[in-house]
């Protein structure tokens, strides 16, 4: 066997080869985008937040998908029953639907929703389809349809006007959240604003970010394209990001701050906070007061402009 013909079957080997990865890894994308946490039944008894600051509540999409999550009500405020709830978010200063990450379910996110209960917001958050105990398999439309439905609930439901919803997107939530507050303002019911944590430009850049050697491009289905859909954002945006981020880094948040309007429709110019030496997963309790400090800076920011 000549050395020219042992070379190209020694790269035939290797072309099917990467084929044969490239198609594992298409077939079971999903399986590497989702990490959710599964559980019989979760219940405003698994924060011990009190009971009258918490309420388990559901809602259900467009495709009979019941999503479940809680209402946390801000700090000072108590309420015993689904109606008292309702009436107590109709007197919060804002009322805000948190978007999770990709891993793990709502539990954990009271923490989170500390921060934006401190400065007189309730908060909204829900678990998406297969997530915790609810039904279906996630996905990105099936996503978008869960957000929908828990913006319905808070603007039909508990009767929220839209101007005073503020969207929050954590990680892959952020791609969920700037989805929904892009269908919000082009249908001319803007929220009060959205804040973005540590988010990606799009998940094909993120994807691509750690995985060069795939064509990412080409392949993935959830594309979360957050920077196409960032022009359509004409509310006021707040992004905070670690400059330490592994996993979604800085340079992603930064290119989907790029694509954003300079100000929203009321006047209000973006803002990015970048956090010295923060990762991915340590921000809020890595950078507690200043991540505090940029939230109470926005909500004042939007108020003015009420």
């Amino acid at each position: 066997m000549s050395k020219a013909t042992s070379a190209k079957k020694i790269a035939i080997r290797i072309v099917v080869l990467y084929a044969v990865i490239v198609i594992m890894l298409a077939a079971l994308q999903r399986r590497l985008m989702y990490f959710p946490s599964r559980a019989e039944r979760i219940t405003a008894q698994d924060t011990g937040l009190a009971a009258d600051r918490i309420w388990d509540f559901s809602c259900t999409t467009k495709d009979n998908i019941e999503v479940h999550g809680w209402h946390i009500l801000r700090k000072g405020t108590s309420a015993d029953n689904a109606e008292a709830f309702k009436e107590a978010a109709q007197q919060a200063r804002y009322v805000v639907l948190y978007f999770h990450g990709n891993g793990g379910d709502r539990r954990g996110r009271e923490y989170e929703a500390a921060v934006f209960n401190k400065f007189g917001a309730d908060t909204i958050v829900i678990d998406y389809r297969g997530y915790g105990e609810n039904k279906g398999t996630p996905s990105e439309a099936g996503l978008a349809k869960d957000a929908r439905a828990v913006w319905k609930y808070a603007t039909e439901t508990l009767e929220i006007p839209n101007d005073r919803i503020v969207i929050v997107g954590a990680s892959l939530g952020g791609g969920v959240a700037c989805r929904l507050a892009a269908e919000c303002c082009e249908s001319s019911k803007p929220p009060a604003g959205i804040i973005l944590r540590s988010t990606f430009s799009s998940m094909t850049d993120a994807a691509s970010t750690h995985y060069p050697w795939l064509p990412v491009s080409w392949i993935l289905i959830d594309r979360y394209d957050s920077v196409s859909r960032a022009p359509a954002i004409t509310c006021p945006v707040l992004q905070v990001h670690g400059n330490a981020d592994t996993i979604v880094p800085i340079e992603l948040g930064e290119k989907l701050h790029g694509a954003l309007p300079n100000q929203s429709q009321t006047g209000v110019p973006k803002a990015f906070v970048e956090f010295d030496g923060i990762d991915h997963n340590n921000l809020v309790f890595g950078a507690t007061a200043e991540y505090e400090q940029a939230v109470d800076q926005f909500f004042q920011n939007i108020a003015e402009r009420d």
